[in-house]
């Protein structure tokens, strides 16, 4: 092993990996993807991870009773920008689409309870929402936990129960709604996508991070020479 890689080894074993950077998508992304999870069903406050720090923090109390009907986080090493964007008003016919500036959103459904969030798991993506919040586009994945003994029989979104897509329709149409209050940005889902897309936008998200960040190793790689050097 050279002394750069020496170097970042070290550096793993004493320091905790920033969830949206430090943590790798997966060797067979996108076809399986690693997740980081933030909220779970039985939350009743939203978490969210701090983008500076990396530390799950406490976005605001579930204030309604509305609860996000399966495990919600985002992909690690993605972002949704100019391509994300360009690839919804093309899919679409939309004009004027913005990405979020975000991560990509994704649902993991389990038949197990998993009872906290911060932490890591395998996710196959079979389809996705194409999801418009305030003209940005924030698509929202959804996907199966590999290896689960129910769920894993499902290999597209036409395999999942209407009931489920209409329960995760409800959850993200109205999450942000108070009652008594007009909405100032209209939430819309124009499109339900299957396997092959959710594939797709991934790539795409996968590209605007790069586009925005660079590769992360190569960065890593080069800081760690000109340290030794």
């Amino acid at each position: 092993m050279s002394k750069m890689n020496q170097l970042l080894s070290k550096l793993g074993l004493r320091y905790t990996s920033h969830p949206w950077h430090g943590v790798s998508i997966g060797e067979n992304a996108p076809e399986v993807v690693t997740t980081f999870i933030e909220i779970v069903p039985t939350d009743q406050v939203k978490y969210e991870v701090d983008k500076e720090s990396g530390f799950l923090t406490v976005d605001r109390p579930q204030k309604f009773s509305n609860i996000v009907p399966a495990l919600y986080g985002f992909v690690p090493q993605t972002y949704c920008a100019d391509e994300v964007a360009k690839n919804c008003m093309e899919k679409n016919g939309l004009e004027g689409i913005v990405g979020d500036d975000d991560p990509l959103d994704i649902c993991v459904l389990t038949e197990r309870d998993i009872t906290h969030g911060n932490l890591l798991v395998p996710a196959i993506p079979i389809g996705g929402f194409r999801m418009i919040d305030g003209g940005e586009a924030d698509d929202k994945i959804i996907a199966v936990l590999k290896g689960d003994e129910v769920y894993q029989q499902w290999k597209d979104i036409k395999d999942c129960p209407e009931s489920i897509i209409n329960r995760l329709k409800h959850y993200f149409l109205t999450y942000k709604q108070i009652p008594g209050e007009s909405d100032k940005k209209v939430i819309e889902i124009v499109e339900t996508y299957g396997r092959e897309e959710a594939l797709e936008v991934i790539r795409k998200s996968q590209e605007d991070y790069v586009n925005k960040f660079g590769n992360i190793d190569e960065i890593l790689s080069q800081a760690a020479e000109e340290a030794l050097k």
